[in-house]
């Protein structure tokens, strides 16, 4: 039951985003199941490996390979997919910890989570890197013919 509420609060939480950003109606179900889903990702890679980086990695591996698909299959730009499908991942807790350390004057705490934080948003910042690199060469590449 808790894992049905996180992917349903995924889900909302990337609608509401899509909303503010504008998403048509038509595309606003896409762009939600990607929040969700890349969220399911994070819950099933818990079952590899308890640390957050790589977990957040793959996460985002597979929510920007969804969202490069999806564009193309769409016909839309792929940031559409990504902005939204990347809310689920955003280490928002990780932050308010961070400042909570921080505004407490407990620097040892302040730092170690602030690394923590740093590290997990590298983490999904290569993970939506890496397919999106590989998406655009695969592109240019397509097109032409060899000698």
């Amino acid at each position: 039951m808790r894992y049905f509420l996180e992917l349903a609060a995924a889900f909302t939480g990337s609608m509401g985003f899509a909303m503010i950003f504008h998403v048509r109606r038509e595309k606003l179900f896409l762009a939600s199941l990607g929040g969700m889903l890349a969220w399911g990702v994070y819950l099933l890679m818990g079952l590899v490996s308890d640390q957050d980086v790589v977990r957040s990695f793959a996460a985002s591996v597979f929510m920007t390979v969804y969202a490069e698909v999806l564009a193309r299959v769409v016909k839309c730009p792929a940031t559409l997919f990504i902005a939204t499908g990347c809310i689920p991942l955003v280490p928002g807790s990780a932050l308010y910890h961070t400042m909570e350390y921080f505004m407490d004057g407990d620097v040892s705490a302040c730092l170690s989570q602030g690394l923590a934080t740093v590290l997990v948003a590298v983490s999904i910042a290569l993970g939506m890197l890496f397919p999106t690199s590989i998406f655009r060469l695969a592109g240019r590449t397509r097109g032409k013919c060899p000698r």
